[in-house]
């Protein structure tokens, strides 16, 4: 298959292409920020919004798959400046542009935010949304396939959000994980191989034409659970070592891994105070929660544990932080 990706080259993109690389003949276009070649892909450099970085891209691909599309133009402007066809087009949407303050679970039929809000948050929310409309209306006249992928809290692996790797980091360089106690948040992540595994199970899928789906696991998470997930995930990684110093007569509890996590009790008021990042929803008000089953039914999703994806995601960055 011939699939042109939009972005690709940092976490979620950048995991995508490196499953997708083994079967498929795919073309990056972004900033070239990171080099995707060394896995067997042609990348392009430009701005997105360049027009005439479209218009010289003049084959035919049976995918496009866009992560980068945060702004109203942002599709209309690939599809009207290339000339080669089209099959499928994959817009990397988010949960986020369901309307808030509805209660249980929202599935793919709850209407999508019509309110403006504030700030950052704000704006990302009234871009997603205006560009899933523009899909709609851009594929529908030009006769191209599409299909919507609507991720929750992404984690794993390459994360370069502030979220579960900067915990990480205090934990492998500080020897403390952060436990915030009074945190009423609910939430639900999505391991970033799970999220792109929907990609691949989308493509060129007729059963996924026009359609919408969540990507989250079913567990509602707490900043407790967070907490346990990442606890666990560091003893999961230490016991190895304190088997082998009892082997070998050290006595030394993870030796082989040299440092021991202590928990840090902080309420939500001392983390702001000591700078600790508060990545999820504080507050019930704040919680948002999401169905998963259109994405497991129609396209056979199985979602990885989040005690298993921690795991992963804790190993991947104890490494990068010199752990």
């Amino acid at each position: 298959m011939k699939i042109l990706v939009i972005g690709g080259s940092y976490f979620y993109g950048r995991v995508f292409v490196m499953l997708a690389a083994k079967e498929h003949d795919i073309t990056l276009v972004n900033r070239g920020t990171y080099s995707m070649e060394g896995f067997g892909v042609r990348q392009i450099k430009g701005d997105r919004r360049d027009g005439s970085l479209w218009k010289n891209l003049k084959e035919d691909f049976d995918a496009v798959v866009d992560f980068c599309a945060y702004e109203k133009g942002d599709i209309a402007g690939v599809l009207k400046n290339m000339e080669g066809k089209i099959s499928q087009y994959i817009f990397i949407s988010t949960v986020d542009v369901y309307q808030r303050g509805t209660g249980g679970r929202k599935d793919e039929g709850t209407p999508l935010e019509t309110r403006a809000f504030p700030g950052e948050a704000g704006g990302y929310i009234a871009g997603k949304v205006a560009l899933e409309q523009e899909l709609r209306e851009e594929c529908a006249g030009r006769g191209i396939s599409y299909t919507v992928l609507r991720p929750g809290i992404l984690y794993g692996p390459y994360n370069y959000a502030p979220r579960e790797s900067l915990y990480i980091q205090m934990m492998v360089k500080n020897g403390v994980l952060p436990h915030v106690t009074d945190a009423s948040g609910r939430f639900q992540m999505v391991y970033v191989k799970d999220a792109a595994e929907a990609v691949c199970r989308v493509l060129l899928n007729e059963k996924a034409y026009g359609q919408a789906y969540n990507l989250c696991q079913d567990r509602e998470l707490t900043y407790d659970g967070f907490y346990e997930a990442l606890k666990n995930a560091a003893d999961m990684e230490a016991e190895p070592g304190a088997r082998r110093g009892a082997e070998n007569g050290s006595g030394e509890a993870g030796a082989a891994f040299g440092m021991t996590v202590q928990e840090l009790a902080v309420t939500v008021r001392e983390a702001l105070d000591k700078g600790i990042p508060l990545p999820f929803p504080v507050t019930e008000e704040e919680s948002e929660l999401y169905a998963n089953e259109k994405s497991r039914t129609e396209q056979g999703m199985d979602y990885i544990s989040l005690q298993e994806g921690m795991a992963r995601t804790y190993r991947a960055f104890k490494g990068v932080y010199g752990g």
